[in-house]
C-alpha cells in the first residue's frame, strides 16, 4: 500500500474524520496518515487499542516511536499514560497491550538504522521552555540528533508561527488547533511539509499543543525485511 507516499509534496489528513480500519489483531484498529508497504511498512498512523486488547510480540526492525494520546499503553516494560512519548530503536522488542484501552500516534521504520537510543518522556510532567527565536512558542524537547528533532510545541492563542525546517516537517494536533495555507487543523489533524516548504501558521483561539518532527524527510526509505 502507498498512502501519501510522494514526499516531495505536502500532505494533509484530518484524521478525526476518518473511519477506523481493523488491524490484523482483534481489538486494534488504525487511522493511516502515510504508508509505504503492507504490514511491514514505513508508516505514520493513529492506533486505537480497545480495552483488554493486545498485539503479538514483535521486533521493531526499523524502530518505533509513539505518543500516547489517551488511555494507558502497556507492554512488559511498563505502563505509559496519556502524554508519554516513547522511542523504541531498531532491534527493540515488546508485546503491546492496553487493559483500559488507549490511542497512540505511532511512527514505524523512520529511524537511522544505527540509532540505539531508547527514550521515555512524560510530557505532562515537563515544563515547556519559551523558544528564544519564535514568539508565542514554547517547546518540550523529546529527541534530537544530527538527523531529526522531535518535540512538543505549545502555541499561544493567535500566535503567528513561522518555521522553515531544512529537512521537512510533520505537525500533529494533540489539542487546540491552527490554520495554514487557508486550511484549519483541529485535534488529530496532520500536516506534512516536504523539504524546503515553509510553515506560515496561526494558532487558534485556544492555542495549540502539537507533536512536531523536523529534519527527517531528507532521506525517506522503504522498509526492508533484512
Amino acid at each position: 500500500m502507498d498512502l501519501n507516499a510522494d514526499f516531495a509534496e505536502p500532505a494533509v489528513v484530518h484524521a478525526g474524520d476518518l473511519d477506523w480500519t481493523p488491524s490484523p489483531m482483534p481489538g486494534v484498529s488504525r487511522r493511516m496518515l502515510d504508508r509505504i508497504g503492507d504490514e511491514l511498512a514505513r508508516a505514520t498512523s493513529i492506533v486505537r487499542y480497545d480495552a483488554g486488547s493486545a498485539f503479538s510480540a514483535h521486533t521493531h526492525g526499523g524502530g518505533e516511536e509513539f505518543l500516547v494520546l489517551d488511555g494507558v499503553f502497556q507492554d512488559e516494560h511498563g505502563d505509559y499514560p496519556a502524554g508519554t512519548y516513547v522511542r523504541n530503536p531498531p532491534g527493540s522488542r515488546h508485546t503491546p497491550a492496553s487493559a483500559p484501552g488507549c490511542t497512540i500516534l505511532v511512527k514505524l521504520w523512520q529511524f537511522d538504522p544505527e540509532d540505539r537510543t531508547h527514550v521515555i518522556v512524560d510530557t505532562t510532567q515537563a515544563t515547556p521552555v519559551p523558544h528564544r527565536d519564535r514568539p508565542g512558542v514554547s517547546v518540550i524537547p523529546l529527541f534530537a540528533d544530527g538527523r531529526e528533532d522531535v518535540r512538543i510545541e505549545i502555541w499561544e492563542p493567535g500566535a503567528e508561527v513561522r518555521l522553515a525546517p531544512d529537512g521537512g516537517a510533520e505537525i500533529f494536533v494533540v489539542a487546540g488547533g491552527f490554520s495554514h495555507a487557508g486550511e484549519s487543523f483541529e485535534p488529530a489533524g496532520w500536516l506534512r511539509l516536504p523539504v524546503g516548504a515553509p510553515l506560515a501558521a496561526t494558532a487558534g483561539p485556544t492555542g495549540a499543543r502539537l507533536f512536531v518532527k523536523t529534519g527527517h524527510l531528507r532521506d525517506v526509505r522503504a522498509p526492508s525485511a533484512d
